[in-house]
């Protein structure tokens, strides 16, 4: 018990070695920058969710070699469309707040599958579902599928032209190589895709009956947690998003009751993704306090409202979803255990 309780406080604080993180930390601060920018030179910042999206297609690969980098982000820049497309589809329709839930969690569950497949890196569905989730939320005319596919297209295809800019200067041809099979979806692929679905969907149901509001910040948090390779995993990455989202909430009230302007909420937020990018893959709690007043001060930019609902939402929300994740991480891992036990 000592040694399990020591190995997972070395995990909770431990900060793993720079491996570069800087080049992907500049990459997805021009990649979030121009687009966010330009909407703000032409008096549409509202519109600055679906370029945030869009560029999230920047953040995979950071380790991977060029040619499978650019593969990635192509494939993770169309499911973010997708992902989009799917939210405001529900928003537009007026579905019925539990069936998006539902709906967010089966995209949770299927994007989990593609990421084992396409051996993306994160091996997550942690951001379409927060792009689905988002977009589900919020309001909504036929007139936004133009504005998701153009803003958030537009976004996507830009972050993953710099990448291949930045391909060509550095190997020339040589990034031109030939794509790895995909992966098939074994049984433990299965089972990580239905936990993090299920996790999604109860953490989801818990932040709508007792919040309402940004209901989708809880199924990010409780895929968040579920994002480890076994158990002990997880409860770090757990309790490192509630810890670094707690500190982050206090960062976040600071900055928005500066009541900052537009432009100069663009520039804080690309220097908070600056900071994330450099701790993400380090040590997920300080990423927290990065990310956090990220998000806020985005949704702030395009959809301003009280402060104080949107800093208790997410402390709240997050609470939830990291509970229900977690306790979704130990139930998986004991039925994971008894149907390995027979076999032991």
């Amino acid at each position: 018990m000592g040694e399990s309780q020591g190995r997972f406080m070395t995990g909770l604080i431990r900060i793993a070695p720079h491996r570069g993180d800087h080049r992907v930390a500049i990459r997805a601060a021009v990649s979030i920058a121009v687009p966010l920018l330009i909407l703000w030179a032409v008096g549409r910042v509202d519109l600055s969710v679906y370029a945030s999206f869009g560029a999230f297609a920047s953040l995979y690969g950071r380790y991977d070699r060029y040619a499978d980098r650019i593969r990635m982000q192509i494939a993770a820049g169309v499911t973010m469309v997708v992902c989009m497309l799917i939210g405001t589809a529900l928003s537009v329709v007026g579905t019925p707040a539990a069936l998006r839930v539902v709906v967010v969690a089966v995209v949770a569950g299927l994007v989990a599958l593609l990421a084992h497949a396409w051996r993306w890196h994160p091996p997550s569905s942690l951001f379409a579902v927060f792009s689905a989730g988002a977009c589900a939320s919020l309001p909504a005319t036929v007139s936004s599928f133009l504005d998701v596919i153009i803003i958030g297209g537009a976004s996507a295809l830009f972050s993953i032209a710099l990448t291949i800019a930045i391909a060509f200067a550095r190997r020339g041809r040589s990034v031109l190589a030939p794509a790895p099979a995909p992966l098939p979806a074994d049984r433990h692929a299965k089972g990580a895709a239905l936990t993090i679905g299920i996790g999604a969907l109860l953490a989801g149901i818990v932040g709508l009956l007792l919040i309402g509001d940004h209901w989708y910040w809880a199924m990010v948090a409780a895929v968040a947690a579920l994002g480890g390779a076994h158990l002990q995993a997880r409860l770090v990455r757990g309790s490192q998003r509630l810890v670094g989202t707690l500190l982050g909430v206090v960062i976040a009230a600071g900055l928005l009751a500066l009541h900052l302007p537009p432009l100069a909420t663009i520039l804080v937020a690309v220097l908070c993704q600056v900071g994330a990018e450099l701790y993400v893959n380090r040590n997920y709690g300080l990423a927290m306090l990065f990310i956090t007043p990220l998000a806020l001060l985005m949704v702030e930019l395009a959809y301003p409202s009280d402060p104080i609902t949107l800093l208790v939402d997410r402390t709240l929300d997050t609470l939830i979803g990291v509970v229900v994740g977690t306790a979704v991480a130990v139930v998986s891992a004991y039925v994971r255990g008894r149907q390995e036990r027979p076999n032991a």
